[in-house]
């Protein structure tokens, strides 16, 4: 049964915390009785303010009994001593206990009303001029309509941070939004989605079969249709969908009329009437496939004078051994703007890199390397000797839009300083692992690609797509406009990998018989999940480590999904307890969703964090570098928790320090298994993959192709021989609907035609 709900009141004595983002506070408020530690959202209370708390008791671990607090109400005193008192804390600023003093002088028991309706008389106290009594007035303004918002919004189960958020979006407005369009607020606030916005709606009173709401369903399918990977939906599956989640049975003829006004406003775009994208989307493929084929005009024909065998001989020249196919690559590249190589592991991609990047800076040319991640674009570093970029990095990316562009509101990727107007600093740019990026991404590095530079884009087509909407890697090369190499040959060092030939026979469909005299590749058969989950935590923490000579926490467990018992939120609490079990001296923290996070753990940030600052520091401490942004996939390690300042402290990849405050642990997930999907872009010493059974639509080839090529120096398969197999065969893939070749495709049509004309 919950507790039940109780209600203290006070005057807050002094804030111990607040978390300046989510306006998560640990204060102390003195009632009648004692001074009470209450914890909460309480973003707008200052020290100083009557305090109404609705919520219960509870025993901290750590810090003892606390009030926790579901809501809250400010009562404004009215006699003249707590009023001093109140403006003395420094509630209003410009006020200080000195000051106080003579308002409530001056004033008395009427210094509330005078603050509240004539605030202009507060200029007839000595020291407080014209400017300063609006100033005063202005915050005190403020603060009421931030306060009486609350109150109603709370009415609606808005509490908190977002309902500082959607006052702050709508100011006074807020009041009409919620009664007459609530919908609203999932198409203009960031944060907000349709069901909350569906559920504010029901306890308003809006009509199920309301315009708002069906034009607001109609969006949110969409938007979720592009966090499936989507750029637009078919029509018919729209209308289904739309159905589905709005639970009612709407006649097409009603869908059609909301499609049309969607269309007129141009919140929706169609395409051959069975078509249909979010404005943005569309948008984004067509600049993409514009910007494309200009960057290729542009170099069009570019060193005509020098033949294929002329290239060869330069690349001979310069020390660089390269097969014919390396080489024609190199030509391709050097007499096209854009250019794409693509093959599968062990082919030559990343030598061919190399003999790129030598080859243009032969030509005076300057290269810039970049990849998705900063994982692939440590790996690319690695393996090529030149410096590599994550692209938000390369393109200098910090904090997020503030465009009021109601398209772009769930959509933007953030602010880069590299664009139009201040394009990057290079002749050649060279993308790894483009299997990864998505459409959006793409665009901004597009938009600051600078005149007269080539772009290579490389990548194996047979990965995961990105996670984010489109598919753009396969879409370039399948519109045909482009120069495409794809390296076939597996050299003689791959061929002594079983992971690499193993890799080939998946993608080519054969059936591998697993007979575990391989020195990298083996399949180790277990009848049930909790045997696999016994022989993955051995491994893990006793086997490979001296196997593959790399310490536990680079080996990397994979499975095909989240859920279950052998999804990675099951794995990860097993292996935490494996690899990193709790000891007296080891600082945890428990988050609200039930997780433990501990200090050692090995941690995944889950989205993109453009606000979050790092900071890498050197000897004794000295902060040697900083900057933002945290990306989705990073992997770090937990090195410190801080239980007073309610934070935990993330080690990434370069030594790259972050802090997280307690309130946005939502964005980190324990990493000692992760889903293939995050696996993109990375490679490990080792990899584990428990197989036993599952949705067929999850357990296909190209799931398990992408999996077994992370791995470096081990791959072992844990579980069903049948299930391996099984997923060699299966071919299926959720169809993902993208239209950026048909986009390169008409652009390239009407090119051709205005030139004929």
């Amino acid at each position: 049964m919950p507790m039940e709900q109780n209600q203290i009141e006070g005057i807050v004595e002094h804030i111990i915390y607040r978390s300046p983002e989510t306006g998560y506070t640990v204060l102390e408020l003195s009632t009648e009785d004692d001074l009470v530690v209450s914890v909460g959202s309480f973003p707008s209370v200052s020290v100083g303010e009557n305090l109404r708390l609705t919520g219960k008791m509870v025993q901290h671990p750590n810090y003892g009994e606390q009030f926790k607090a579901d809501s809250f109400e400010v009562t404004i005193p009215s006699d003249a001593l707590s009023m001093e008192r109140y403006l003395g804390s420094g509630a209003i600023k410009g006020i200080g206990k000195s000051l106080a003093h003579r308002i409530v002088n001056k004033f008395g028991d009427d210094t509330r009303r005078i603050l509240e309706e004539e605030p202009e008389r507060l200029s007839e106290i000595k020291g407080i001029s014209d400017a300063k009594a609006r100033d005063i007035a202005e915050q005190t303004i403020g603060k009421k309509d931030l306060r009486d918002a609350m109150i109603f919004l709370a009415k609606y189960g808005i509490n908190g941070n977002l309902a500082v958020k959607i006052f702050n979006h709508y100011h006074n407005e807020v009041y009409d939004v919620l009664r007459q369009n609530p919908y609203r607020l999932a198409d203009e606030v960031r944060g907000i989605g349709f069901k909350t916005a569906d559920e504010i709606a029901f306890k308003v009173g809006i009509s199920v079969d309301s315009e708002f709401r069906i034009r607001s369903g109609i969006i949110y399918t969409l938007t979720l249709a592009s966090g499936n990977g989507n750029t637009y939906m078919l029509k018919d599956d729209l209308y289904r969908e739309t159905k589905y989640l709005l639970n009612m049975d709407m006649e097409e003829e009603v869908f059609e009329t909301m499609m049309s006004n969607l269309l007129f406003e141009r919140k929706i775009r169609i395409i051959d009437e069975k078509e249909v994208y979010l404005n943005y989307y569309y948008k984004t493929e067509t600049e993409c496939a514009g910007m494309l084929l200009d960057i290729d005009a542009v170099l069009a024909g570019a060193n005509n004078n020098e033949s294929r065998e002329d290239v060869s001989k330069n690349l001979d020249s310069l020390g660089i051994d390269l097969d014919d196919t390396q080489k024609g690559a190199i030509y391709e590249a050097s007499t096209h703007g854009v250019f794409v190589l693509t093959g599968g592991p062990g082919t030559g991609k990343t030598t061919t890199i190399k003999g790129l990047i030598k080859y243009f800076e032969s030509e005076g040319l300057e290269v810039v390397l970049a990849a998705p991640t900063g994982r692939a674009a440590k790996r690319m570093s690695e393996a090529t000797g030149f410096e590599a970029r994550t692209i938000h990095r390369l393109l200098e990316v910090h904090g997020l839009t503030t465009s009021d562009d109601e398209e772009d509101v769930r959509t933007s990727e953030g602010i880069f300083d590299r664009n139009r107007d201040n394009p990057l600093e290079a002749d050649v740019v060279i993308v790894d692992e483009m299997s990864m990026v998505d459409i959006s991404v793409f665009r901004s590095l597009l938009v600051a690609m600078p005149t007269g530079a080539r772009l290579i884009l490389v990548g194996d087509v047979n990965q995961l797509p990105s996670v984010g909407p489109g598919n753009v890697l396969k879409d370039v090369i399948n519109s045909g406009c482009f120069s495409v190499v794809k390296l076939e040959k597996v050299f003689r060092q791959a061929e002594e990998s079983d992971i690499v030939l193993n890799a080939h026979r998946i993608n080519n469909g054969e059936i591998i018989d697993v007979l575990n005299k391989s020195k990298d590749f083996f399949l180790i058969e277990r009848p049930d999940a909790i045997h696999v989950m016994a022989t993955v935590w051995k491994l893990v923490a006793e086997n490979i480590p001296k196997y593959v000579s790399c310490e536990p926490s680079e080996i990397q467990v994979m499975a095909p999904m989240k859920k279950g018992m052998l999804g990675t939120i099951r794995l990860n609490e097993d292996l935490q307890l494996a690899l990193n079990p709790p000891q007296k001296d080891k600082d945890e923290h428990e988050f609200s969703d039930g997780r433990i996070f501990r200090v050692g753990d090995k941690v995944m940030q889950t989205k993109n964090n453009y606000k979050a600052e790092w900071v890498t520091r050197g000897k004794y401490g000295i902060a040697i570098d900083s900057g933002t942004g945290v990306f989705n996939g990073d992997i770090g390690v937990i090195t410190e928790i801080h239980e007073k300042l309610r934070t935990l402290t993330v080690m990434f990849d370069e030594g790259r320090l972050v802090d997280y405050s307690y309130t946005n642990l939502d964005e980190l997930e324990l990493a000692y298994a992760i889903t293939i999907h995050k696996s993109q872009g990375s490679e490990y010493p080792a990899v584990i993959i428990p197989l036993i059974g599952g949705p067929k639509m999850l357990l296909n080839r190209n799931l398990l192709y992408t999996a077994v090529t992370r791995a470096k120096k081990c791959v072992i398969i844990v579980g069903s021989k049948e299930t391996f197999n099984e997923m060699i065969q299966n071919v299926d893939t959720r169809v993902r609907h993208s239209g950026l070749k048909d986009r390169i495709i008409e652009r390239n049509e009407k090119l051709k035609s205005l030139r004929e004309e």
